[in-house]
């Protein structure tokens, strides 16, 4: 396997808008445009998160056709910084980001589409929705959140492609049939969900009860907060002699990264399983918060996506392959 790095530039924040109380579109000019965005891409910033730049994934609404790349971040209390960070930035600000990348590609001249999101969900969606329509293809949208209140682009998406968007609020009783709908969905149809960890994980379940075919579902996660708090803990790596402590507003893979442990990474939201490493021993419980792994493997607590994955408290030891150890900000594993 090849490995290419990130390619980034410097950029402006040009502007920022409320879409929701918690969710804000921000107008970002890179000052080059490193490639062309398709439906479903997301670029990565360096947030500034407690004095340090860290790295966050946003996909971004719509293509960047006026030189802009535009990404919805929602304010979110369990989160690890990143949303704040963002909030926090000004117009003006200058910023680092990266090229567009794609792991959620829409695959073009298929008889069928059912496209689901949930909240937040709907940012790589959107732009698919308006790409089917554009397209001519014969395809529904069905998006769920808690309230109105919570509808991001709910009406640019009801004057794009009218009578197929279906709106789901949770608070008046409403849910997707998300059964029902599989059903419905011709053989060669593909489905795309984007949402939050519940809602993946019961699409996924339900599409393989239903013995569709795995290549015709494509998804991407926000990622999920874990049934645990989060809170530090330490990992211990025998083979290259390591004991490295994992603030609780760190990922794991970021405190590796930083302790110089070789990683190799792609999505950063436990859902490509490239930065997966073995688990040797582990002290208290294994909070797993990855979509990679099925739940039988997650119990079986052999391996973890260092991404997102997290210990209670305590320790993990884990085993890593034998390379070397390199800069702080890592690998990214782009296929070449």
């Amino acid at each position: 396997m090849m490995v290419k790095s990130i390619e980034w530039t410097s950029a402006r924040l040009c502007a920022t808008r409320e879409l929701t109380p918690d969710v804000r579109l921000f107008d970002i000019a890179p000052d080059r445009l490193l490639m062309t965005a398709t439906p479903g891409s997301h670029i990565d910033v360096l947030v500034p998160i407690d004095g340090q730049l860290q790295v966050r994934s946003y996909s971004l609404v719509g293509t960047p056709a006026d030189g802009l790349y535009r990404i919805a971040v929602k304010r979110l209390a369990s989160s690890r910084g990143g949303s704040v960070g963002m909030w926090r930035l000004k117009t003006g600000e200058r910023l680092t980001v990266s090229q567009p990348r794609n792991n959620f590609e829409l695959s073009y001249g298929r008889p069928e589409y059912l496209l689901l999101a949930g909240g937040i969900g709907i940012t790589p969606i959107y732009p698919m929705a308006l790409a089917l329509k554009q397209a001519d293809a014969n395809f529904r949208l069905l998006y769920a959140a808690r309230s109105r209140r919570d509808l991001v682009l709910a009406d640019d998406l009801a004057r794009y492609i009218g009578s197929r968007l279906e709106i789901f609020i949770s608070e008046d009783g409403q849910r997707i049939d998300i059964a029902d709908e599989i059903a419905q969905l011709g053989a060669l149809g593909e489905l795309y969900v984007c949402g939050p960890f519940e809602m993946l994980q019961t699409v996924k379940r339900l599409w393989r009860e239903a013995a569709r075919p795995e290549a015709q579902l494509r998804f991407e996660t926000f990622g999920h907060a874990g049934n645990i708090a989060d809170a530090p803990f330490r990992v211990r790596i025998p083979r290259l002699g390591l004991e490295i402590d994992v603030p609780a507003n760190r990922s794991m893979l970021e405190a590796l990264e930083d302790a110089g442990v070789d990683m190799i990474f792609g999505c950063r939201r436990g859902e490509c399983g490239l930065c997966v490493l073995p688990i040797l021993e582990a002290s208290a419980e294994v909070n797993h918060r990855d979509v990679f792994f099925s739940s039988e493997e997650r119990a079986t607590n052999s391996k973890l996506c260092t991404c997102v994955s997290r210990a209670a408290s305590g320790s993990l030891t884990l085993d890593t392959p034998t390379r070397a150890r390199v800069p702080r900000h890592g690998r990214d594993a782009s296929m070449v």
